[in-house]
Formats: C-alpha cells, structure tokens, sequence
C-alpha cells in the first residue's frame, strides 16, 4: 500500500511505515491536482501538515482512500466530519509536538517580559553608539515569578506550557472548552515528581486579572476571533499576548489598536491571518514578536510525529 507524505514525514517515520510493508512517496503533489495526483498513483494514504488541504472534493474524487492523517494538532485544513461520515480514518498526533509549542510559548514570554526581543535587533545597529540609552530603554523589564498566566484552552500544549509557567513561579489559570474544573499537573523538577492542582476560571476571569495570555485554541465555531475588541478592554493595562495556536483566534485590527494605544505591552504570534502571506503592519510592528508558525517545528518533535502516524497507520490500515 502506497502513502502519499505531501508535507514530508520524519525519516524514523518513513522507516517505521516501509518496515512494516508500505511504500512512503514525499514528493508534494500541487494542491490544484491534489485528486489527480492521489487516484494516478494509487494511493490508500495521504499524509500533511499545515499546508496541503484535503477538502470534500478530495475525498469524493479519490474512492480508494482509505486514511487521512495531519502530522500535529489543528485539522482546519482537513474536512474531518465529512471524511469520518464517508468512512475514512482522519487522524491526527495531538501530543506529540506539546511540548515543543509550549517551549516556544514559554520562550515568549521571558523575551517580552526583558524585551530582549526588541534588544537583539537594536544592539548590532546601536549598541555601539548607544549603549546607555538602549541600557535605560530597557531597564523596566519585569520578572515572571509572581505574576499570572491565563491559558484559554488546556489540552496538550497548554498543560506543558503551565508546567514550565508553574516551574518559574508563576501563577496559572486557565479556561477550557472541557469539563473538568480541577486539573492535576504532574511536574518533573530535578527527578522529583511534584503534583500541582489547578483550578479552571471563567473566560472573563482569565482575560481580566492575567499579565499573560496564552492562547491555544483555534476560532470559535462561527468563525469570530476569541480575542476582539471587547476582550481587549477588559484585559489590564500593559497585558502581553502569546498566540501559537491558529491565526484568526486574534482580531488582527482590534490587536493593533490595543497595542497602538497602550493596551497591550507586546504580542507574541506565532499564527496569522492570511498565512503563508501575514500582514506586512502586524509584521512590521515594533511590539509584536514574529516567527513563522514553528511551534511545532523542533527535531525531537517531528521524529514524534513521524512516528505517531506510523503507528496510528499500521494499527487502523494492518
């Protein structure tokens, strides 16, 4: 049986599917021929990330795909109902690149909090000729021990982000779509295990009385940003954002006028709108802490991933 790995697959992956009888193809087929491309080659599996779309149409076109799997969490590019209603396995590996999101996450917030973010790029234009004003410029940082943390949404990666945020002596709360109002974390400090039990908080609790926000769900159903115009007044006065989940979960133009006006000290994103084509002013501006969508893009974390599918294949495929 032939898997077709569009977005590329770890090579402990690729071993691990050929090792058990399947032949693992990662030249991308273009999105436009994507249903060509799978029928010409016979395809029983298609494997992607965040890039390649598989949509109703794939899934109608193509009657000899049996298995659809996202290499991460968030399956928007996937019509998963409507392929799971036709009979198809859609799977995804939500655990495995947690704590690789949650790191990133966590580097965020220490770059804000010191704004070295803005110090990296300052210093090799103007460390020379400017040391004490940028020396003053930045000297108003603040610690991360003893402030508050808001997770909204604690499934994998927010409860590795409030491990390390708990670990450098922050205080976590979070918001979740789940049932459960207590949650235990279980930390691992030096080989010691410690448990650590935190308390789900309303929505508006969250916004209002954190110095932090982390956000790690994807748009609410109907399609409007989780965080908007009207969340971003209730937030404190210097609140800073992390955004690694999916791009839309912030109202870009309600973001820029809470940071224009103060609102908000800086914004980590990680998402955007429009992705693989961001806004070039949110970009651009001097308080917002841009990476690629890398959040799950660490070596351990694709050879997880990799890995998860292949075991998930074997088991549903044979």
């Amino acid at each position: 049986m032939k898997i077709l790995a569009n977005d590329g697959i770890s090579a402990s992956g690729k071993r691990k599917l050929e090792s058990a009888g399947y032949t693992v193809v990662t030249e991308t087929v273009l999105q436009e021929r994507l249903s060509q491309g799978i029928n010409d080659d016979g395809y029983v599996g298609i494997l992607v990330r965040s890039a390649t779309k598989v949509r109703k149409e794939h899934m109608d076109a193509c009657p000899n795909l049996k298995l659809i799997g996202r290499g991460g969490v968030g399956m928007d590019n996937i019509d998963v109902q409507y392929g799971r209603d036709k009979g198809l396995h859609v799977i995804n590996t939500p655990a495995a690149s947690s704590q690789s999101v949650a790191e990133l996450a966590m580097g965020s917030l220490f770059a804000m909090a010191r704004f070295t973010y803005d110090a990296y790029q300052k210093m090799p234009s103007k460390g020379a000729s400017d040391f004490k004003a940028l020396k003053k410029s930045y000297s108003k940082g603040t610690e991360l021990r003893g402030k508050t943390l808001a997770i909204i949404g604690f499934g994998g990666i927010g409860q590795e982000l409030a491990k390390y945020a708990l670990g450098c002596g922050m205080n976590v709360m979070y918001n979740t779509r789940g049932e459960k109002n207590t949650i235990v974390l279980a930390l691992n400090i030096g080989g010691n295990k410690v448990d650590v039990t935190v308390n789900r908080s309303s929505f508006d609790e969250c916004v209002s009385q954190a110095d932090y926000i982390s956000l790690h769900v994807p748009k609410q159903a109907d399609g409007s940003a989780v965080i908007g115009a009207s969340e971003f007044e209730k937030m404190k006065d210097g609140v800073a954002l992390v955004n690694t989940s999916r791009g839309g979960s912030i109202d870009e133009d309600a973001l820029l006028a809470a940071l224009d006006a103060g609102k908000v000290k800086a914004v980590a994103l990680d998402v955007f709108v429009g992705e693989p084509a961001p806004r070039a002013d949110i970009l651009a501006h001097p308080r917002v802490l841009s990476t690629p969508h890398i959040g799950g893009s660490t070596v351990e974390a694709q050879d997880r991933i990799g890995v998860e599918l292949a075991d998930q294949i074997i088991e549903l495929l044979g």
